[in-house]
């Protein structure tokens, strides 16, 4: 399990070095990993049952759920796996899909039961799985919520090889973008007196008015008993200007420095200016795919440069000033 020095301080530092912004998400989630594998540990020392708190996380696409999942699963050494729930939606065979999930993070243990047993399963695109209209009810997005409610909570699963998995102790974090929660939040709170000191009831209450409430998810279309099984929520919020360009540059793995790396194995020096990530960030903004779309407009940027580089080892540095001039070739001194 975890370090005994472990902290969610520690665990937010740690994601720091990779994910960028989204602070209030880092220190929900730290929190949620911290106290669900505290809990593993007293319940396996005193052999209690423990009350598991799964994690919904909501925000728009390309705001870093997904990268923050990983990092965590990298930082803690846990087995991790990703689905999709649209897939699961899009199949009459929902328990063999759940079965192949549970098979991947037994892989991912190196077949070990008792480690995938303490891993984590990250469902993105849960929002997708509301019913709609037309479906047949073995395909609908109701229909995958109570297939999903059992292991969310703790089963035995039986898959593919025979054995069992026991997700008592999985933690499961699900994901999605919930387009238009926002407006259903705010024909649904209306939190107007709270026994407080005057001092404190307007912060209290602005706190409350901007909380997913569990009646927002029902309305959306989350069943009840789904949303039950997803106690603690995290928001990310779309990216600014300013988080997408940190996002290329500060990170330890940032495209920027793998580049970087790249020419410096070819001897030259990369040097891109601090205009071109602006130009970048407000490309991805105007795209409305949050980072997504970063690597790609960045790798368009450096592909032709890279192509010439190899050729010519008289380059001693290449200069990028902006997005739509070309760059400077800086030839080594003779």
């Amino acid at each position: 399990m975890l370090d005994a020095t472990m902290k969610p301080s520690s665990i937010v530092s740690y994601l720091d070095q990779y994910v960028i912004g989204q602070d209030d998400a880092k220190k929900t989630v730290a929190v949620a990993v911290y106290s669900h594998y505290r809990k593993i540990e007293k319940s396996r020392r005193d052999n209690i049952a423990i009350v598991k708190s799964n994690v919904l996380l909501i925000g728009p696409s390309g705001t870093g759920k997904t990268l923050m999942c990983e990092t965590l699963s990298h930082g803690l050494a846990v087995p991790f796996v990703t689905a999709e729930a649209t897939s699961l939606a899009q199949t009459r065979y929902v328990n063999e899909e759940i079965e192949a999930i549970l098979q991947r993070l037994v892989d991912k243990a190196n077949g070990d039961i008792d480690r995938a047993q303490s891993g984590i399963v990250f469902i993105d695109e849960i929002d997708k799985l509301k019913s709609s209209a037309g479906k047949l009810p073995s395909v609908s997005g109701e229909s995958v919520q109570h297939a999903l409610l059992k292991i969310m909570e703790g089963a035995p699963v039986k898959i593919g090889t025979g054995r069992y998995v026991d997700t008592t102790h999985i933690l499961f974090i699900c994901g999605g973008a919930f387009v238009g929660i926002d407006d259903i939040m705010s024909q649904t709170h209306n939190f107007g007196f709270i026994a407080t000191t005057k001092d404190e009831s307007q912060k209290i209450l602005d706190r409350l008015n901007t909380r997913i409430k569990p009646t927002d998810l029902f309305t959306f279309g989350l069943i009840p008993e789904f949303t039950g099984r997803l106690p603690v929520i995290a928001r990310f919020h779309d990216l600014e200007r300013d988080s997408l360009v940190r996002i290329m540059i500060e990170p330890r793995n940032s495209i920027y420095e793998q580049f970087r790396d790249i020419f410096a194995n070819e001897g030259v020096d990369l040097v891109v200016e601090p205009r071109v990530f602006e130009q970048i960030a407000e490309l991805a903004i105007e795209y409305k795919t949050g980072a997504r779309s970063l690597r790609g407009i960045f790798e368009e940027l450096i592909t032709p440069v890279l192509y010439a580089i190899p050729d010519d080892p008289g380059i001693g540095k290449v200069v990028i000033a902006s997005l739509f001039s070309d760059p400077t070739y800086l030839r080594k001194a003779s």
